[in-house]
């Protein structure tokens, strides 16, 4: 299936009038879009009740992407995770059928080693077998070494745009990698990141570009854009 939805479900005072007015804001969020991503997962733990409450709140055909703590991709960089990752999932997991998916996104600096990318794979999967995706930002984790350990534990590569900075390859980043299981697009805005619109040309070419088995989610949230670039895309992705 294909899910379009939007990094957290804020929606902005100006596009109020998209939205049914009864119910909370990831109530709303989830009459229009399918799917969206956490990202307040990444800063701080939350609640089993929590993560209840919100699948709850969501209709049954939703899905949620859950961004791992930068406690294990940041601060500890992959190392002796363990622990770190028995809690994020017991608690992650209250969203039983609704946990579509849990991304990684990695430190700029964090380059790939392979024991070390193969030891934290390994307790990653001895916690969670389901969708995982991995968006690394060191020229590094696009080796062919790296892209086969991430289809050896079915880990779909991220399509970031735009690529990280420290890539001179833009292409490879811009594009899904490791596990053709399922694609991952993450659009955080171009040129600004964060801030920038996507035109309908970008979005067009888009609909040619994803496969009917994929997420994309717009990160673009700073001024707003993310929610109507996800409408037009859905839209497009109808006609």
């Amino acid at each position: 299936m294909l899910r379009i939805g939007t990094a957290g479900w804020a929606i902005r005072r100006e596009y109020q009038n998209s939205f049914v007015s009864e119910g909370s804001h990831l109530a709303r969020y989830a009459r229009v879009f399918n799917a969206v991503e956490i990202n307040s997962s990444f800063y701080r733990p939350h609640r089993v009740s929590t993560y209840t409450r919100w699948a709850e709140e969501t209709p049954k055909s939703f899905s949620f992407a859950v961004k791992m703590p930068r406690s294990i991709t940041h601060n500890a960089r992959l190392r002796d995770t363990g622990d770190l990752l028995h809690a994020f999932f017991s608690e992650c997991t209250a969203l039983k059928k609704k946990l579509g998916c849990v991304l990684i996104q990695l430190p700029p600096s964090l380059t790939f080693e392979a024991k070390i990318a193969r030891t934290f794979f390994e307790s990653l999967r001895k916690n969670y077998e389901g969708r995982t995706a991995l968006e690394p930002r060191h020229p590094s984790w696009f080796a062919k070494s790296a892209d086969a350990l991430l289809v050896r534990f079915e880990i779909a590569r991220v399509a970031a745009d735009p690529a990280p900075a420290s890539m001179k390859d833009s292409v490879a980043a811009s594009m899904p990698g490791g596990w053709n299981g399922f694609e991952y697009w993450r659009l955080h805005g171009h040129p600004k990141i964060y801030y920038s619109d996507y035109d309908p040309h970008f979005l067009e070419a888009l609909v040619k570009r994803v496969s009917p088995d994929a997420w994309v989610i717009f990160d673009n949230t700073a001024l707003g854009h993310a929610t109507m670039n996800a409408r037009d895309l859905a839209a497009r992705m109808q006609r």
